[in-house]
């Protein structure tokens, strides 16, 4: 299977402004999760999505095809579906687009394989989640998934879920921090994108959560370490930054 890696790169971020072009360790957000995307070697082509003219100069310099998209779009994955639909990303021949979300500088490369293998597996869309401590789990900015038996997801939250009604009960194994990739066939994407928005997905402002309103299978590969989440906030930033700089990149 041939897989096209798109990264959407929104300019206008409400929480944290101009983000894609905010910098880390000294490059621009967006330029770290190009080069970490291509350290792991498993997309066949990779393309940034975006509806920024300056985000498009920022990117030139690494040789990555840029398609320019609507502004328009509420969800990474419209932008991926528009992207996709143009000449310009020579998207025909590719099996699965694998979207890697623009603020995941640390993605791992087991969640991009498992998510790939998710699709394979016969599941409508594959995703990734981390182990998260259970000190971790009420940060809205760690969405939380609980897993059925067949590693399918059942639900996504940026609340805790699973709570624990007996506080002193263990929580080994019992939170998953949602990662943002997902992998889909060109099929599966336009389908994706032409559903109404979900209550819940309007709630909790989880685009994934529309796909699981309307009854796709939404697999989860299960990392086996913990993992940073992605940046969403100033806060983020600076807890990738120093993570950057201390395992010297």
């Amino acid at each position: 299977m041939r897989i096209l890696g798109i990264i959407p790169a929104r300019l206008g971020s409400t929480r944290l402004p101009n983000k894609p072009l905010q910098l880390l360790a000294g490059e621009p957000l967006v330029t770290r999760v190009i080069e970490r995307v291509q350290e792991h070697r498993l997309v066949d082509r990779l393309v940034v999505a975006t509806e920024s003219p300056m985000v498009a100069r920022v990117v030139e310099p690494s040789g990555v095809p840029v398609v320019m998209t609507h502004d328009g779009h509420s969800t990474g994955t419209e932008r991926v579906a528009e992207a996709v639909g143009r000449p310009e990303c020579e998207a025909d021949g590719y099996d699965i687009i694998v979207n890697i979300q623009g603020d995941e500088p640390f993605i791992p490369r087991e969640a991009v394989e498992g998510a790939i293998a998710m699709v394979r597996r016969g599941n409508d869309v594959g995703t990734a989640a981390a182990p998260l401590e259970a000190t971790l789990a009420d940060d809205p900015g760690r969405v939380k998934v609980v897993v059925d038996v067949n590693g399918r997801a059942l639900y996504f939250s940026r609340a805790v879920i699973p709570f624990r009604r007996d506080s002193s009960a263990p929580a080994t194994d019992l939170y998953w921090q949602h990662l943002g990739i997902y992998a889909y066939s060109k099929a599966t994407l336009a389908r994706w994108v032409a559903l109404p928005p979900a209550p819940a997905e309007k709630a909790e402002q989880l685009e994934q959560l529309r796909a699981l309103h309307h009854g796709m299978s939404l697999g989860v590969a299960r990392l086996g370490e913990a993992a940073l989440p992605g940046v969403d906030t100033l806060e983020d930033l600076r807890r990738a930054e120093a993570h950057w700089l201390a395992h010297a990149r």
